[in-house]
């Protein structure tokens, strides 16, 4: 096997070394047919609309919906940031007509192995193959699940012996958002008998972007030497469970609570390249607050712009891929 890649990614935190960043080429335009939320009969997307998260849906209808230039200028200045530190970058080949950006829900490395993700929305499946170039390239473990297995990267956090996996809350799982289902959990207990899998039943929206938690990663993320964490609390089906995600994550005195808006912002999908190390949005408005939170707390805060980006309810983590972090 030629230039053989190694992996291994334990947490969210650890010093980057490899990493699939998506790509911004060629991305089409999303099918525009759509109806708008006060015309529906039900919380629920009807099926003749088409889009698939609330967030786009909102700015094709008041014609803010990003271009590709734009989109192209966040994704360099993502590399360029991620080259600053010394990360090896992968990109996807660019498939015609197709939104790449976001990388993260393809698949995702658990430890030494790589796991190929069964996208919840039929018109992404084709984006495996973009990278199946580099996954061929993998010198450890591939797997691929049953397509009855539903799972997102989005929604997939590996910390030590523990994976947690964001579901729908009860009384969500009808959502068109719903993205990753009960299968996965049951496929990850089985893949992993030493870890503990714990779901983490999110609250979901197809109407209302402020209220729809489309992946764990729109309402939670670790920092730091996975002693610090942002939370978006009011998205957990479960508020217990939102409490002791904190206390393990560092407790109270180390949580960055964000509420509807900054969940709207995609707050809490900003990406660690080191402990130390967080890369994050520059628009001021959308966060300037957290960016503030964040440097209080000594970390060093790479702002670029990313603000067209999350126009299509995604944001940095979701952009990216992790392949290698470093663990001594």
């Amino acid at each position: 096997m030629a230039n053989p890649i190694k992996i291994d990614v334990r947490d969210e935190t650890a010093q980057l070394e490899a990493v699939i960043l998506g790509t911004a080429k060629d991305i089409g335009f999303p099918n525009t047919k759509f109806v708008d939320p006060v015309n529906w009969m039900s919380e629920e997307a009807p099926k003749e609309d088409q889009i698939n998260d609330p967030k786009s849906r909102i700015h094709l209808m008041a014609g803010t919906y990003p271009i590709e230039a734009k989109l192209r200028e966040e994704n360099d200045c993502f590399a360029r940031i991620l080259a600053k530190y010394n990360v090896e970058i992968y990109q996807p080949i660019t498939l015609p007509k197709t939104n790449q950006i976001f990388t993260r829900d393809i698949g995702f490395v658990i430890d030494d192995v790589f796991i190929k993700g069964n996208m919840g929305t039929s018109k992404r499946q084709g984006e495996f193959f973009a990278i199946r170039d580099i996954v061929s390239q993998i010198y450890n473990e591939v797997w691929f699940p049953s397509q009855d297995v539903k799972i997102e990267g989005g929604d997939v956090f590996p910390y030590q012996d523990k994976i947690f996996v964001g579901q729908a809350a009860k009384g969500y799982e009808n959502m068109r958002c719903n993205r990753t289902n009960y299968a996965a959990i049951e496929y990850l207990r089985k893949k992993f008998p030493n870890k503990e899998v714990i779901p983490v039943p999110l609250k979901k929206s197809d109407k209302d972007p402020a209220a729809n938690c489309l992946h764990l990663d729109c309402a939670f993320q670790p920092i730091g030497n996975n002693d610090h964490c942002i939370i978006f609390k009011d998205g957990f089906g479960n508020p217990e469970q939102a409490d002791e995600m904190i206390a393990l994550f560092g407790g109270e005195k180390n949580a960055i609570h964000i509420d509807g808006r900054g969940m709207y912002n995609m707050n809490s999908n900003i990406f660690s390249i080191s402990p130390k190390v967080i890369v994050s949005g520059n628009n001021e408005e959308e966060f300037g607050g957290l960016n503030q939170k964040l440097r209080s707390k000594g970390f060093t805060v790479e702002t670029i712009p990313y603000s067209e980006t999350s126009k299509m309810e995604g944001l940095l983590r979701c952009s990216t891929l992790p392949l290698r972090r470093k663990y001594v």
